[in-house]
């Protein structure tokens, strides 16, 4: 499959809409108040955060393994989310972006890693 690289970036965004869907729409007040809870248990807004990132890589890994029957491929692409989102916010959090431009920035590091991996 030489495209492989390019349906794994595509699910890949596809499932991290979806998860900003669930978490935004659907169960928000449930996301806000665990997160409350959270906060609260380990009394620090940094590691809340990387538990919400942690989180939303599990989230990721079990939809891309579910999708392409690969737990490696599920753990790659967990991987490099969770990478780029705490990349993203520790150095680069000062740089304005859309929800177009993060998405694409996403998808533009997030092919060029699979297309490393499977692009041969």
């Amino acid at each position: 499959m030489e495209l492989l690289w390019f349906y794994i970036a595509l699910v890949l965004a596809i499932s991290d809409v979806i998860h900003t869907q669930i978490v935004w729409k659907v169960f928000s007040n449930f996301y806000i108040i665990f997160g409350g809870i959270v906060h609260n248990s380990v009394d620090s807004n940094v590691t809340t955060w990387l538990i919400h990132e942690f989180i939303e890589a599990i989230f990721h890994f079990l939809v891309l393994s579910a999708v392409f029957l690969s737990l490696e491929i599920g753990i790659l692409a967990a991987f490099i989310h969770l990478l780029i989102d705490i990349t993203h916010t520790l150095f680069f959090n000062n740089v304005e972006m859309n929800e177009a431009e993060h998405r694409a920035l996403h998808f533009v590091i997030e092919s060029i890693f699979f297309m490393a991996i499977y692009g041969i």
